[in-house]
């Protein structure tokens, strides 16, 4: 059985397109359009990642092409003016960079990127080494896990442990990443124990339950 991916090591991409910190403007678009990428982490040195270069901080130069903003809108959009004159991936930067590690957790990542509205983040050692590039639709892909491995990770991880007394008789069925438990347990106080755990194997999309609490003498009886 294949258990679930839990860091972002087990999901990231380890070629990463990086430019260094004296790319020049037409440089960063034309790699990013030749690689299909929408940002690219800037490094210094032999691989330390001090920011990131995204589209969005190329835009200000064409927004601000023929603008003539006022006093008040200049106060508010300081750093996009600033970035509208930048020529090198140095000035153009967004940093301190938004890094994670390859022991962070995919769930770790996702909070991450949600919070900060990022769609793709460096993964760096812990000198700030660049190891590789989360994305997206990277934490996406533990939802491509089949419905005989969540399940086969459900029963052997959770069930085979949580419902101790009636075990064989609690059967775990998947469609499309929902998992339904069905059958008799001894004890209803651990059903929201049940769909917290199997909520947290990587690539369940929800938990249901059709069950029912088994009587004293059924429990024995499996019991042996």
């Amino acid at each position: 059985m294949v258990h679930s991916p839990h860091t972002v090591s087990d999901v990231m991409t380890q070629t990463v397109v990086a430019v260094g910190q004296a790319a020049r403007f037409k440089e960063i678009v034309e790699t990013m359009e030749q690689w299909k990428v929408s940002a690219l982490p800037v490094l210094a040195g032999e691989g330390r990642v001090i920011g990131v270069v995204s589209e969005a901080d190329l835009l200000p130069k064409e927004e601000f092409r023929d603008a003539d903003p006022d006093r008040m809108e200049q106060r508010r959009r300081l750093a996009d003016l600033r970035k509208a004159g930048g020529l090198t991936a140095g000035e153009l930067m967004s940093a301190p960079a938004l890094t994670v590690h390859a022991d962070d957790t995919i769930a770790q990542a996702a909070r991450t990127m949600a919070r900060k509205s990022v769609k793709r983040l460096p993964v760096v050692d812990s000198h700030g080494m660049l190891q590789g590039i989360v994305s997206r639709a990277d934490l996406l892909k533990v939802f491509l896990r089949s419905d005989e491995d969540l399940a086969a990770e459900v029963r052997t991880e959770i069930v085979d442990r949580l419902f101790t007394g009636v075990p064989q008789q609690v059967e775990v069925g998947v469609k499309d990443g929902v998992v339904t438990l069905r059958g008799p347990i001894r004890d209803s106080a651990l059903l929201p124990v049940a769909a917290r755990l199997v909520r947290a194997v990587e690539g369940v999309v929800d938990v249901a339950f059709d069950v029912r609490t088994a009587p004293a003498t059924e429990q024995r009886t499996v019991a042996g």
